[in-house]
């Protein structure tokens, strides 16, 4: 009986170990060096510069919802860094839509403006909160969240930070209306008819 106990207590303490480990991996695997060499093999301070946003400062406001993004595909050197940006701009009306990040919680500082924030958890819960210019909000990872600026006059900024380098973005509009799901299978998990389907994909159709 005492080496069966002893046994359980080995796998439980193995069991534990690797929940753990797995625990500590979460996210952008680690390296094992510095920073990771572009293909070229060559680097100079202009690898490590990123100037996309300079269009930011002195820019005209956007007309519509714009996100600018400092990721692994706009930026090589953050490849094996584990972080990222994005701006995001909005006009006075504008949404974010419900989208994930299945790679990263997001930390959103506002910089100008109102936001309305919230996020949906694995219990179905809704955490909403409104925020002004100086807050900072966290949507934690993976988890369905959005962001709208309710203030019909002003617009507002804000700069998200990310713990991936590629933290990846699923906009739930376009991956339920725009990718192709049978009408009838939407029609039917949203308990409406195909004809509602039809109408809500035509509106996310790109214009001509």
């Amino acid at each position: 009986m005492a080496s069966r106990t002893s046994t359980l207590r080995f796998f439980s303490l193995l069991i534990s170990s690797f929940a753990i480990v797995q625990m500590a991996m979460a996210g952008d695997p680690d390296i094992l060096s510095d920073f990771l060499l572009p293909a070229n093999g060559t680097v100079d301070a202009n690898y490590f510069t990123y100037t996309g946003f300079r269009v930011l400062v002195g820019g005209d406001p956007p007309t519509a919802f714009k996100v600018l993004k400092a990721t692994l595909a706009e930026f090589p050197a953050l490849n094996g860094q584990s972080v990222s940006y994005a701006v995001l701009e909005f006009p006075s009306g504008t949404t974010n839509p419900p989208h994930t990040h299945p790679r990263s919680a997001e930390l959103l500082f506002l910089i100008d403006g109102t936001l309305e924030v919230g996020f949906i958890d694995t219990k179905n819960n809704l955490f909403t909160q409104t925020l002004q210019a100086g807050d900072l909000f966290v949507f934690p990872k993976g988890l369905v969240h959005f962001q709208y600026n309710a203030d019909a006059q002003n617009p507002a900024l804000a700069v998200s930070a990310f713990g991936s380098a590629n933290a990846g973005t699923v906009s739930l509009p376009n991956t339920l209306f725009t990718t192709g799901i049978d009408d009838n299978v939407l029609a039917i998990s949203f308990k409406t008819d195909v004809a509602t389907i039809q109408k809500l994909k035509a509106g996310l159709a790109p214009k001509p």
